[in-house]
């Protein structure tokens, strides 16, 4: 078995011989992220992927909705996926067939697809969001139209409430984020009172926290912001201690960039179990042997495209 350093050596000579990127999500194993040239959340990484020039290949370290998003978005660069199985439970929750079923009993509304979705749903979609930017999305879209969100409904729920537009919630979750719950947000807040609270909108506890603090409830130490906007503020933010409510996976790039910092975990159990199989050797199998590339049918990235583009004018 190689040592890591020999592993990373292998990855970098192999990187440039091939004029290959890495794109790393921040939920990656901590040793994968730290071989990445790029290292953020969906929408960073679909950003970095549309402006990357004068590479071959990417090699995506995420799941395989992120990969085609990536393929859909340069269709000129060969882009790999090291573990083929890398799913999401999220994305898995809605098919193209749910969504032209939904879309036929709400004639002439309007279809926002949250990025963890697969290409063909993307295809049947109007616009793309992310966590970053579903409130951006929902303010452009025309007064009086009808909306529909998917697939999350957590998400859904802050961005609406967010943007004040009303929109039907496909009934979608995350199973790491869903299960991260009030009551847990509430005991670490009493056991950590300095902290500031950094919340994925795509948790459980997210209805309840956007009631509490519309109250006043929660005081000004609550923010609901994506995996980035949690870099961006961490670094902003005069605090020392923050509580982290998302994949444990983000901890590991804070406490590198922040050693000055204390960061907590909501829960140390959410873990994707999709995003921890990419491995140091299966980024370096992907790149001697171009596996797994990802392909997405013309016809379905040639209407995907059109909703992701939305995404990224919005960025």
């Amino acid at each position: 078995m190689k040592s890591t350093s020999k592993l990373v050596e292998e990855i970098e000579a192999l990187k440039a011989e091939k004029k290959a990127t890495i794109l790393a999500h921040n939920y990656q194993l901590p040793e994968v992220q730290d071989i990445a040239d790029i290292v953020g959340d969906s929408l960073g990484l679909s950003l970095a992927a549309s402006h990357l020039n004068g590479i071959k290949r990417i090699v995506f370290c995420g799941v395989r909705f992120m990969a085609e998003t990536a393929a859909i978005a340069c269709p000129k660069v060969k882009v790999l996926l090291p573990e083929l199985e890398a799913g999401c439970s999220l994305s898995s929750s809605i098919t193209a067939d749910d969504l032209r079923r939904w879309k036929a009993e709400n004639p002439g509304a309007v279809v926002v697809a949250y990025v963890n979705t697969t290409a063909e749903v993307k295809a049947e979609s109007d616009y793309c969001c992310t966590s970053a930017n579903a409130v951006k999305v929902l303010n452009a879209i025309p007064p009086g139209k009808e909306i529909l969100f998917l697939p999350d409904m957590f998400l859904g729920a802050y961005a609406t409430a967010m943007s004040g537009r009303k929109a039907k919630l496909w009934p979608g979750e995350c199973h790491v984020h869903a299960p991260i719950s009030m009551e847990r947000i509430n005991r670490l807040r009493e056991e950590h009172p300095r902290a500031e609270i950094l919340v994925h909108p795509e948790c459980g506890c997210m209805t309840n926290c956007l009631y509490l603090s519309s109250q006043g409830m929660l005081g000004e130490g609550i923010r609901f912001l994506s995996t980035d906007g949690m870099m961006r503020h961490v670094a902003s933010s005069k605090s020392k201690e923050f509580v982290i409510a998302t994949e444990v996976g983000i901890l590991h790039r804070m406490r590198k960039e922040h050693p000055d910092k204390t960061f907590i975990p909501a829960d140390e159990d959410a873990v994707c179990k999709y995003m921890k199989m990419t491995t140091l050797e299966k980024v370096l199998r992907s790149l001697k042997e171009d596996v797994h590339e990802i392909r997405v049918p013309e016809d379905v990235a040639s209407r995907a495209k059109l909703a992701i583009d939305r995404m990224l004018a919005l960025a």
